[in-house]
């Protein structure tokens, strides 16, 4: 069960982003502002992570070097301001399940960056490196059909329509393709800066160790850019107000579940399978946004995204076999192909 925890880790990991695509597009057409939006949840998470790091992490862990804290400066800015602040853009002009296709060319973006800094390696020639290609064209191709193709509607499941979110959804499958095309590209610059976060937090990590503290400091200098943004770009402050409604909801839950568990839960599996081996979880989330999207916020599901979502998932499991079989002994691997070869 042990070596089995980062597997059950990452599907955590996916079923908390699914809720905050959810809650995140409920929120900001409920009104909540964007950049104002990011600033809060980075401030809670920054509250939240702050006790547990002096408790566990304070005494034991090593001094940190200036020149590391600038990495983390940068990194931060990034890896997460830019990219929370450039995905809440593109989730205004598309819908919680858009927003989660196109995450999905999240796995491309790391793959590809992970093999320029040379922390993935892709044979063509080997099965691991077949299987790791294929993964990411059928990552590729499901994202294209989720995006591309919706075909005849699936009423098979029942819809409660919580928030009166049913005509939104509805009004939102009639949007302008202008608007829609534009959001994608977007998104896609979101995921790039994320998928940066994802490759250089392995270098970072090497040196300074400490998972929670490295993960507050982000936290807390986030929370320093975002404000700075978030006051020059809005200067009514009546947008800064709360209130007991589904944008103080989605800004806690995206606080502590997200910028504050899923980070930390991130680092944690970096360190221990690499950053590719997170990215490509991500057709995860978008199968739990979907399902979730019909069973309680009542979008209709199209047969499009059932074929997209059953392709990524083919996708995801190719990757991980090949990259199993990278860390398999050498000595197995041989006994595999000449048996194979019989």
């Amino acid at each position: 069960m042990k070596g089995n925890n980062p597997y059950l880790v990452v599907i955590l990991i996916q079923a908390i982003y699914a809720a905050m695509f959810l809650l995140s597009k409920a929120a900001f057409d409920h009104g909540m502002n964007n950049f104002i939006f990011v600033f809060y949840r980075q401030a809670i998470a920054t509250i939240f992570l702050t006790p547990f790091t002096f408790f566990f992490e304070w005494k034991t862990a090593p001094p940190m070097p200036f020149w590391t804290f600038c990495k983390i400066f940068f990194l931060s800015f990034f890896g997460i301001t830019l990219s929370l602040d450039v995905y809440g853009i593109g989730l205004i002009y598309t819908s919680a399940t858009l927003a989660a296709a196109t995450t999905n060319c999240l796995p491309v973006i790391t793959f590809f960056l992970a093999l320029l800094l040379r922390i993935e390696s892709l044979k063509i020639k080997t099965s691991s490196g077949i299987a790791k290609l294929i993964g990411i064209v059928a990552c590729l191709g499901g994202a294209a059909t989720l995006a591309f193709y919706k075909g005849p509607s699936l009423r098979f499941l029942s819809h409660f329509h919580l928030l009166d979110y049913q005509k939104s959804l509805q009004h939102q499958g009639h949007a302008q393709s202008g608007a829609w095309i534009k959001g994608c590209f977007i998104m896609l610059l979101s995921n790039t800066f994320f998928g940066l976060w994802l490759v250089l937090q392995a270098f970072i990590i090497k040196g300074y160790p400490s998972k929670l503290l490295f993960t507050t400091l982000q936290c807390f200098l986030s929370s320093i850019q975002s404000l700075v943004i978030a006051l020059a770009v809005e200067r009514d402050f009546e947008q800064w107000k709360l209130g007991w409604n589904i944008r103080l909801l989605a800004v806690i839950y995206c606080g502590i579940m997200v910028t504050g568990v899923t980070y930390y839960l991130q680092t944690w599996v970096i360190e221990k399978k690499g950053p590719v081996f997170l990215a490509m979880s991500t057709p995860l989330a978008l199968i739990i946004t979907i399902l979730a999207s019909a069973t309680v916020f009542g979008e209709i599901i199209s047969l499009g995204s059932v074929l997209g979502g059953m392709v990524l998932i083919l996708g995801l499991y190719s990757v991980l076999w090949g990259k199993n079989r990278e860390h398999m002994p050498k000595a197995t691997q041989d006994v595999e192909q000449q048996t194979s070869g019989k």
